[in-house]
């Protein structure tokens, strides 16, 4: 069995696989190292072989987490790291260590499956990211804005009424009609800039591909946007494609 992990700023991200037949055992998220062991020690005849991982947190964070896995299962981890080029993908950062690693897997995932096709990459999360990845495999950038849970906190912590709880959010998402409580104003009004987000984006590339690319959608707050780019390929677990690529576990 190989435990994958996607450490990002606010979760992580887990699963377990077969290893000979790659087949998915579990999985989850959780928002600690504490909760992830729980996890991972509450599966019936668990048996590790292995760990993968990429990380977009601190070096600190990363290598405290990295000794709870060998110390507790008694294996070895992988860590994905920064490279110029992998996989028939160019990284397009004036410094390639600067990309955050979840979006350089993602992007290498998203080109894997766009099998020689043009790909726009979309990552909903705790920040929200689009990546533009030529045919050639040339990576031409990408924007970075904050997510959905960003931007709520922010009206919550500087605007002083601004509080209600997530079942109040949750409520309020299910439709996109001017507001007529502050919870609808706020949750409408950040889901439709994630939504223009998006149009933005599909028409950035349609500039540069016309019709002759694919859209991946990834990430925690993808079922927010996905209605709007139907042609989208919605893929949760784009980061974990990359992974495979970029540690290969023999």
């Amino acid at each position: 069995m190989i435990l994958e992990l996607d450490c990002g700023n606010s979760f992580i991200k887990w699963r377990v696989l077969d290893a000979k037949a790659a087949v998915l055992i579990s999985g989850g998220v959780v928002d600690s190292d504490k909760a992830l062991l729980g996890n991972l020690q509450e599966l019936e005849g668990l048996l590790l072989r292995a760990c993968r991982l990429v990380s977009v947190r601190t070096e600190e964070e990363t290598h405290a987490l990295i000794e709870i896995i060998e110390r507790e299962f008694a294996i070895s981890v992988v860590c994905a790291k920064a490279a110029r080029e992998m996989s028939g993908v160019r990284n397009g950062y004036e410094d390639y260590e600067r990309l955050g690693l979840d979006r350089w897997l993602a992007m290498l995932g998203g080109f894997h499956l766009a099998a020689g096709s043009a790909c726009l990459v979309l990552d909903f999360g705790t920040a929200v990211t689009a990546d533009f990845i030529a045919v050639d495999g040339e990576h031409l950038g990408g924007f970075i804005c904050p997510g959905m849970p960003l931007m709520r906190n922010q009206l919550r912590t500087h605007t002083r009424k601004i509080r209600y709880g997530d079942l109040a959010a949750e409520r309020a998402l299910t439709s996109h009609a001017p507001g007529r409580t502050t919870v609808e104003a706020v949750e409408r009004g950040c889901s439709l800039m994630l939504r223009g987000f998006v149009l933005t984006q599909l028409e950035l590339a349609r500039s540069y591909w016309g019709a002759g690319f694919v859209v991946f959608i990834t990430g925690g707050d993808s079922e927010l946007v996905a209605d709007i780019a139907p042609e989208a390929r919605v893929v949760p677990d784009l980061v974990f494609v990359g992974l495979a690529m970029a540690c290969p576990l023999s």
